[in-house]
């Protein structure tokens, strides 16, 4: 604490260069060992590793977010010219998973276009039936639209200074995220296909499954700026942890479109 403040003092620059941290190089040693948790689930039918690591896993990042809580909000280190930069980060990384989704949407379509003999020639391949995209899909894009609603209101009711509306949308778009992934659930559960089921099957539940894990992901996210909210750690002007939750949600509010178009409606 003493060595930030004497840094801040002393600095000839509005940048924040981080203290040193363990969690970086724990959480990267954590994650190989829960990968090797995940093939030994996978071969030997043993969760003890998977389930060490990913509470681990859950400790490391609890202590990394709150060491970065601390410096934004307490410490005063995320001056403008650091928001900027981590906005464009946020970017990137948006850009990043977009293109992680258009390589799923890219081998659909390498598959489906031009289906081989092995598939019967046809798409979707014979013997599968695919689900009804006026049944729970459509229920699904409509609750995860209305979530992108919600989280903008959410946004500019906290640059309107009114925290009660904000603190409302946001519990509103958490419940509908949550309902997302419950409706998911049951889909996956009376699918009458698994993803074993020829490319078709792959195709689908990885880049369903990998949405769904997404939406997981933003809804924590949003969980952890409401709790945040609740204890006035966001202003006016400065609220970059929400702004960015709400770019995220976005993100997966807008590949969902094209995840329903393309892999529930146009295959149907």
């Amino acid at each position: 604490m003493k060595f930030n403040l004497t840094y801040m003092i002393h600095s000839n620059h509005p940048y924040h260069l981080v203290s040193l941290s363990p969690w970086p190089f724990m959480l990267s040693f954590n994650l190989m060992t829960l990968m090797l948790g995940i093939l030994k689930w996978f071969n030997f039918k043993n969760m003890d590793l998977l389930i060490i690591s990913f509470l681990l896993m859950n400790l490391i990042l609890y202590q990394w977010w709150r060491d970065v809580i601390r410096e934004s909000t307490y410490q005063g280190c995320h001056t403008t010219a650091v928001m900027k930069n981590m906005r464009m980060g946020m970017i990137l990384f948006i850009m990043s998973e977009t293109f992680f989704f258009i390589s799923f949407f890219w081998a659909f379509f390498h598959f489906s276009l031009a289906p081989d003999i092995e598939l019967g020639m046809n798409w979707p391949p014979k013997g599968i039936k695919v689900c009804n995209p006026y049944d729970i899909p459509l229920l699904n894009s409509i609750i995860l639209i209305s979530s992108g609603f919600t989280i903008t209101w959410s946004h500019y009711s906290i640059l309107a200074n009114n925290f009660n509306n904000a603190k409302l949308s946001l519990k509103l778009t958490i419940m509908l995220g949550l309902l997302f992934s419950m409706f998911q659930i049951i889909e996956y559960y009376e699918s009458s296909f698994t993803i074993a089921d020829s490319c078709y099957g792959s195709i689908f539940f990885i880049t369903t499954g990998f949405h769904g894990i997404h939406v997981l992901i933003g809804t924590i996210f949003l969980i952890i700026n409401l709790i945040r909210m609740i204890y006035n750690h966001f202003s006016i002007t400065h609220h970059f942890g929400f702004e960015a939750a709400s770019w995220y949600w976005h993100f997966v509010d807008i590949i969902w479109l094209f995840v329903y178009s393309w892999m529930y409606w146009w295959t149907y």
